[in-house]
């Protein structure tokens, strides 16, 4: 006997005299301008661990694209955060930068950044080149423990454990840079599908508590995310707080795709490299 196949539509509710609305239709331009004139930056606050550290600055002078170079430190970021956004919910959210600069601005480069739920990936890659991916995202406080975690791919590969200290002072607002490229690989597999745009990401910074921790910061080898080709060799600082941050995106110029495609391996899983391990 042949199998049965039933659809079952739901029909909304339709006022008197109206129509049904179709949501996958084309906005109107009253409405596309109504969203252009209302969109802001999400308003979120996330309980975030930030550790710093430096490593060899022969390796961060290898891993950077041009025109980005070397800053006067060999430095490289950590963050891991739980995120709360009004109306969503929570997810967590860690980066792995290092420090930089472009001509005479200083900011941070991102070799990966973990999210543990599509919606941020997707508004975080499409718009601003972020090289965002999902996986798994944890920071734990428990009295003065404090244990934050980072990883994907069943490979937990970043782990800090440690205790508060001390109550620092609260930091006036601030605005820091990251700088993200936009490549679009060509469908036909060979190379991009133009030249990248290098994007400016600032992020206005204010905090509601922070406090100095000390502890172990653990990089743990994996195919897909070699962080571990970053090796601590001085702890600077940790420290653990409640932050907002308001983000905002530029294209600051278009670079030759000639100087990314070396490079591009950094944003997708490297599988042929990752056999060869």
């Amino acid at each position: 006997m042949g199998a049965t196949i039933r659809a079952t539509r739901r029909i909304a509710l339709v006022p008197e005299g109206g129509t049904m609305a179709i949501r996958y239709a084309a906005k109107t331009p009253e409405q596309m301008e109504e969203r252009r004139r209302t969109k802001k930056s999400v308003d979120a606050w996330s309980t975030m661990l930030v550790a710093n550290y430096e490593t060899d600055p022969e390796i961060i002078a290898s891993i950077l694209p041009r025109p980005l170079a070397p800053s006067n430190q060999p430095l490289v970021k950590v963050t891991i955060a739980s995120v709360d956004i009004p109306g969503y919910g929570s997810f967590g959210a860690g980066s792995f930068s290092v420090q930089c600069r472009h001509n005479d601005t200083v900011g941070y480069y991102c070799l990966v950044m973990v999210m543990t739920t599509e919606q941020p990936v997707i508004t975080g890659r499409e718009p601003y080149g972020e090289p965002k991916k999902i996986g798994h995202v944890d920071v734990t406080i428990d009295g003065d423990a404090v244990t934050a975690t980072m990883g994907r791919m069943g490979v937990t590969w970043v782990e800090f454990t440690g205790r508060t200290t001390t109550d620092l002072p609260i930091p006036p607002v601030s605005t820091r840079t990251d700088f993200y490229f936009k490549p679009f690989p060509s469908p036909d597999g060979e190379g991009l599908d133009g030249d990248p745009a290098l994007v400016y990401c600032t992020r206005e910074e204010a905090t509601q508590w922070v406090k100095s921790c000390e502890g172990t910061l653990t990089l743990r080898e994996s195919k897909f995310d070699p962080v571990a080709d970053l090796p601590v060799r001085r702890l600077v600082d940790v420290s653990v707080g409640m932050r907002n941050a308001i983000q905002k995106g530029r294209i600051v110029e278009y670079v030759p795709q000639d100087w990314i495609m070396p490079f591009l391996h950094q944003r997708y899983d490297d599988f042929p490299a990752a056999d060869e391990a």
